[in-house]
């Protein structure tokens, strides 16, 4: 067989390890494997008339290659956050313009569908396997092409741990990790200027990493997705929190999905091709409103992409090895439409529709106290790993 392999989406720590457990064992029962460039604009990009357009958009990958690629963080393959199905005007590839391109299918009046293409490319370059790499967004053109009829397998990653169907995506726990350690250190610089730290962590519509990074490292409050917050109570809460501290400063995780009563999500930008505009903010808006209500100084800190940064920690160096084998073990059996998951501590693999059949959340009723912003991890006998 002729394996491709994509990562889309944000990076996070264990995509180059997953590649590189993919690469060998596929090699090893004597398979070819096609890395594809930037996601799916790979094979959007790839014009299959311009022989220079396969080497900007694949690569071979052998054991050579990724040889050392695991000791990384990030993915050697790069990646973006192209939907072939829905390509607005600006970013169609030049040779793709042609408004009468026998390739593409209009969705509505502004963007167009392009699978007609990536399913001739992917016939044009003989690859009779997929294996994705991604989170909801990525995953779900996965699923589009599994509708019209190409073998393929998904393996999840996000590090705000909210693909639908799984319990663990690659890259949460070296964001936790990341978090908890950061958190830490700004203990020094808070304790020293008696203030209060806002630190706001990535999460779009799930707020375990604030909930789970603050639980681990005992911050004070934390601001999550799911719950709107009233700035006034959140106050009285941290004012209270500092002044029982003996080195009189306090701390609060805040999501950048969050928002206040009666507020939205701080968005700016432009949305991407799966509707989502960027994310950021709320952290400064709620510092300076804490500071006017009491008074006191305030740390701003976004953690943003060093929470992704840098080799996995060991839990997704674990994860991200085993999800590419059960991967490979899928293709090899010839099942497609399949995505690679953990439930209640067990590996094992769901239909790819499963993805975009429901929304992960934080159990707020078990896991959250929405009256004192933190935490509420009381019983943990009979409850999942990773709390969800």
């Amino acid at each position: 067989m002729k394996i491709g392999i994509l990562t889309g989406g944000g990076d996070v720590p264990g995509l180059n390890p997953s590649i590189k457990a993919v690469v060998n064992r596929a090699v090893r029962e004597g398979h070819e494997v096609i890395g594809i460039r930037r996601g799916w604009a790979g094979l959007l990009e790839f014009n299959r008339d311009d022989p220079a357009s396969f080497d900007q958009n694949f690569f071979s990958l052998d054991n050579q290659v990724v040889r050392t690629i695991d000791r990384t963080g990030g993915t050697i393959l790069h990646t973006s956050r192209t939907n072939p199905s829905k390509v607005k005007p600006q970013d169609v590839p030049d040779f793709l313009r042609d408004p009468e391109h026998p390739d593409a299918e209009a969705t509505d009046s502004r963007l167009r569908d392009f699978t007609p293409h990536v399913l001739k490319n992917l016939e044009h370059l003989s690859i009779n396997r997929l294996i994705p790499i991604g989170g909801d967004d990525t995953l779900s053109y996965g699923e589009r092409l599994h509708s019209e009829g190409f073998p393929v397998v998904a393996i999840p990653k996000t590090m705000d741990n909210d693909v639908y169907g799984t319990d663990y995506c690659i890259g949460f726990s070296t964001a936790v990790t990341r978090s908890v350690q950061f958190l830490h250190q700004l203990r020094t610089s808070a304790g020293s200027h008696e203030r209060i730290a806002i630190v706001e962590l990535f999460g779009r519509n799930s707020g375990e990493t604030s909930l789970i990074s603050s639980y681990l490292a005992g911050v004070d409050r934390a601001i999550i997705s799911e719950v709107p917050f009233d700035p006034e109570k959140l106050a009285d809460l941290i004012i209270e929190d500092k002044r029982n501290n003996p080195s009189n400063y306090a701390m609060v995780t805040i999501s950048e999905g969050a928002h206040m009563v009666g507020g939205k999500v701080v968005e700016f930008g432009e949305a991407d091709a799966y509707g989502h505009r960027r994310l950021g903010g709320i952290g400064e808006i709620t510092g300076e409103a804490l500071k006017k209500l009491t008074g006191e100084n305030i740390i701003n800190q976004r953690l943003a992409y060093l929470m992704r940064s840098g080799a996995p920690d060991a839990l997704d160096l674990m994860v991200a090895v085993n999800f590419a084998h059960m991967a490979m073990d899928l293709i090899t059996t010839g099942a497609s439409g399949r995505m690679v998951a953990l439930r209640d501590g067990t590996y094992t693999h769901i239909p790819m529709s499963t993805v975009t059949s429901g929304v992960k959340r934080v159990d707020v009723d078990e896991l959250y106290d929405a009256k004192a912003y933190r935490p509420k991890v009381r019983h943990v006998l009979g409850k999942p790993m990773f709390l969800y």
